[in-house]
């Protein structure tokens, strides 16, 4: 047998043969922990099922229709894009207890009505638990495989014998191999366990969906060590004190990045929520200043959320902000403008944002309704409750054009607004559709223009 010691960085994976106190890499201190591998020198790449890779012409190459099979959950069919792609390795990261394996046993039922055969890797429940949850969300299926093993080269025995078309691992941070000295979960193992499942994905055309924990900051253990192997990574996200959730698709090697999908957990199990635009604005109250709908979009999906604002003077020498689902640089940015442009004092004001709902935008669209909900708390007057508003707002104080206008525009005439607020530039690309349009659709070109139309009529 052959030894190795190295020193592995437990936040990015980086390795080097001596200790240092900083990693080079992601610059953490005291982040670099001694690891011992052992090496067999018997060929460890039994697990491939003896599959020979062989090289071939790029235009010989065959590409079938039928590699996406539909899950009929669309909410997760959408943020994968289309289905589950043959040979696709997808991981599942999220908080303990969001609901992470509750979905991955609804896939289970909706894969087998598709006649596909599973195994479930259970590495952290026994058998018993799995199938009660199972009973509870209506997943025991006669083809859906079960196995409460650690040790993957076990394993990857049991793949031989089953050949299933789906394997899910739960999780990939319990999952070891003895070839690797360090113990289950250290970034040699996790490296090298998910390494193999995604060297017998891409060789037999096997579906693999691995579940990985998260660190307290909400990033996936190891992160660059997991992302970097896989072929989408999907967080789950979602409030303690609600029951919605959010799966969120960050990597996708086989549809659009930034897609998500939204599901409510129920007594049995996770279901679809149809309408987000509705969730999002469900609990908005009416006739309240600070209070602005902006039409956001994420990945191809239009959504209108509610953006709060609220002012105050503070009794402190240097006012406060916060913000919460937005950049709070973006949004003390936009403060800066707000006080500049439109003439609005906001240097003695606690100046606090939050996008209702959980959502996080990362867009620019989303900066003038941000603007527009700090002015009307700031001059308590509300907004029209049928307005909705949207625009990148740059440090000139000029309304910058945004993408994926018509998108936004046929959600909010569906959720059933009367006005829209946009980037005058943007009502060239529109053409005939803002005169078939059954809403009103107003240009700006500044924010002190786009600040006179929303409170005009308190003028």
């Amino acid at each position: 047998m052959k030894t190795k010691t190295e020193f592995i960085c437990q936040e990015c994976g980086y390795a080097t043969a001596k200790w240092i106190g900083r990693c080079p890499e992601c610059s953490t201190w005291n982040s670099l922990v001694e690891e011992v591998n052992r090496k067999k020198n018997e060929n460890t790449r039994r697990f491939a099922l003896n599959v020979l890779s062989r090289p071939e012409r790029l235009g010989d190459v065959k590409v079938e229709n039928n590699l996406r099979v539909k899950t009929d959950i669309s909410e997760l069919d959408h943020v994968l894009g289309g289905g589950v792609v043959e040979g696709s390795v997808v991981l599942f990261g999220g908080a303990p207890g969001i609901g992470k394996s509750t979905l991955l046993l609804q896939v289970c039922a909706a894969l087998r009505k598709k006649n596909k055969k599973i195994l479930y890797i259970s590495a952290e429940e026994s058998a018993q638990q799995t199938k009660l949850r199972a009973e509870r969300l209506n997943a025991v299926e006669d083809d859906l495989y079960i196995v409460c093993e650690t040790n993957l080269d076990i394993i990857f025995e049991h793949i031989k014998k089953i050949m299933p078309d789906v394997i899910i691992a739960d999780s990939i941070q319990v999952l070891y191999t003895d070839d690797i000295t360090s113990a289950s979960g250290s970034v040699s193992q996790v490296r090298e366990c998910a390494s193999r499942l995604t060297i017998l994905a891409k060789k037999s055309g096997i579906a693999v969906f691995l579940v990985g924990h998260v660190t307290k900051d909400g990033s996936l253990a190891g992160p660059r060590v997991l992302e970097h192997l896989v072929d989408t990574v999907l967080y789950f996200e979602g409030e303690t004190h609600t029951n919605f959730r959010i799966l969120r698709a960050v990597k996708n090697r086989f549809g659009s990045t930034n897609e998500i999908g939204i599901f409510e957990m129920t007594s049995g199990g996770l279901k679809e929520v149809e309408n987000p635009s509705v969730m999002f604005l469900t609990q908005r109250q009416e006739h309240t200043s600070g209070s602005a709908v902006v039409a956001t979009m994420e990945g191809t999906r239009p959504l209108l959320v509610e953006i709060q604002a609220l002012v105050s003077p503070t009794n402190f020498g240097l006012p406060r902000r916060r913000a919460t689902g937005i950049d709070l640089n973006r949004a003390a940015l936009l403060i800066a403008v707000l006080e500049k442009r439109a003439q609005c004092p906001l240097q003695s004001q606690d100046v606090f944002l939050n996008v209702a709902g959980g959502v996080k935008i990362v867009e620019p669209a989303a900066d003038l309704a941000a603007v527009a909900a700090i002015f009307s708390s700031f001059r308590e007057k509300p907004l029209l409750s049928t307005d909705v508003i949207f625009g990148e707002v740059g440090l000139g104080g000029e309304i910058r054009a945004v993408t994926k206008v018509d998108l936004r525009i046929k959600e909010v005439e569906k959720m059933g607004f009367k006005r829209v607020i946009m980037p005058a530039n943007n009502l060239k690309t529109l053409g005939g559709m803002s005169k078939k349009s059954k809403i009103e659709i107003i240009g700006v070109s500044t924010v002190k223009e786009a600040m006179d139309i929303i409170l005009e009529k308190y003028m």
